[in-house]
């Protein structure tokens, strides 16, 4: 009786170990962490816009003949804000779009920093100053929170299209595969051509 017990305990321990390591725990987990780590990217470009109202304020009452610039900054932002994105949801498509409304919004602020560059008075405004080094700390936020979300989109993929967890997946979750973020052509050639801006 005690040796049937035991048996019996040991292959439940062994199943339970066999289907916690095949991704009956990790698929979700790592779902979770997807969700996570968007809702974390959101939150970076959401804290990025937030700023350039007031960014644009401050450029507004020194460089009177940027309008273009002030209106594509202003533009784009309307555009990235209005772009939603939710991962739990997420389509090539849809994460495609969100992608370029947000590199549409980078690459109007990288022409903005280059228009204040023929404002000496303008960088000097401490105002500009303080708002500038925000929307720097925050582009650095932006960009770890993206490398996080690449990397546990990349976690989440491998269990559900690698064999064992991919079996787990196909019986019970039934998970496809998530698009990843990739920077798109206008983002790549803004990087490449930026020029590099210092505020002292």
């Amino acid at each position: 009786m005690k040796k049937s017990s035991l048996r019996f305990a040991l292959s439940l321990a062994v199943i339970g170990s066999l289907l916690t390591s095949c991704g009956l725990q990790s698929i979700p987990q790592a779902k979770n962490g997807v969700d996570a780590s968007m809702a974390e990217v959101t939150n970076q470009y959401k804290r990025r816009s937030d700023l350039i109202p007031n960014l644009v304020n401050v450029v507004k009452g020194y460089a009177t003949h940027e309008q273009d610039t002030l209106v594509q900054v202003t533009e784009a932002r309307a555009k990235a804000t209005s772009v939603q994105v939710d991962a739990s949801s997420m389509s090539p498509e849809k994460l495609q779009q969100y992608m370029a409304a947000q590199g549409q919004l980078s690459q109007a602020l990288g022409k903005l920093m280059v228009v204040s560059e023929k404002y000496p008075d303008l960088k000097a405004n401490e105002n500009f100053r303080d708002l500038s080094a925000q929307l720097e700390g925050t582009e650095n936020r932006i960009t770890i929170a993206r490398q996080r979300y690449i990397e546990t989109i990349k976690g989440f993929n491998d269990l559900v299209t690698v064999p064992p967890t991919s079996f787990v997946n196909s019986l019970i979750y039934h998970y496809e595969k998530m698009p990843q973020w990739t920077v798109d052509e206008s983002e790549k050639k803004q990087i490449e051509s930026a020029p590099k801006v210092e505020f002292k």
